[in-house]
């Protein structure tokens, strides 16, 4: 369970503002918003990038709101993935378990279900920079749930992939959140990307969580115009 009470932090001029949240555990919920709005600000938030200035964040019943990143238990997928260029993608997705201390062999023999079920194993040696962008989101991912994290945080995933490599990325995401049943919170502004994957979803704007519920419940009472507008723009035509 993750539970955030009243989360508020200033990043320069803006400000996220009262987030009040429970994603039950193993829940995949997705936060949609605008560009701007905030989502990714309250993500570095959970992951402890960006400090809280007030409210408190519980992952798992643990009260994390201060802890440093690497106490959290959280895995994180960055937009732009993240990536080491200098490491080849067996050493990429072994990283964090290298660093708390396994030797290489230890670390690729606990991450092999992850490899075996992202078809990466042909592709341990190969370098980042020789990934298809689909390629690289899947290394990103093996990484992130590496250390088995009680809470995944997956940033505009699948946004820089064309129709076709987006579709399987979604599908394959879902297949590991289920297959783990890692708690996730996915960040997009696509409704169609939302209904592929979400239990539940939330609305950020302007700083503010304004409403949350089933995907359905969202598109049929939307809590405002500035949430209709925004479920609307975000569907396909």
């Amino acid at each position: 369970m993750i539970q955030i009470r009243g989360l508020a932090f200033r990043a320069g001029d803006f400000s996220v503002r009262d987030v009040t949240l429970d994603v039950a555990t193993g829940e995949y919920f997705v936060l949609l918003g605008p560009n701007g709005s905030g989502k990714t600000l309250l993500i570095h938030c959970l992951c402890g990038l960006q400090r809280a200035e007030s409210g408190s964040i519980a992952i798992g019943g643990r009260d994390v709101t201060r802890s440093e990143p690497r106490f959290r238990r959280v895995g994180y997928v960055p937009q732009d993935y993240g990536l080491f260029p200098h490491l080849d993608v067996a050493r990429n997705v072994t990283f964090a378990l290298r660093a708390a201390g396994l030797s290489l062999a230890d670390a690729l023999h606990k991450v092999a279900p992850l490899v075996e079920m992202l078809h990466l194993a042909k592709l341990m040696d190969h370098s980042p920079q020789t990934l298809s962008g689909g390629e690289r989101q899947k290394v990103a991912l093996a990484r992130a749930m590496a250390l088995q994290p009680q809470l995944l945080l997956l940033d505009e995933p699948v946004s820089a992939l064309d129709g076709p490599t987006r579709a399987e990325v979604l599908q394959q995401l879902r297949h590991v959140q289920r297959q783990f049943a890692v708690t996730t919170i996915h960040v997009c502004h696509s409704i169609d990307e939302a209904e592929a994957v979400a239990d539940r979803a939330g609305v950020m704007i302007d700083g503010r969580l304004v409403q949350t519920g089933r995907l359905a419940e969202l598109i049929q009472n939307p809590a405002g115009a500035e949430v209709a507008r925004l479920l609307q723009v975000g569907r396909k035509s």
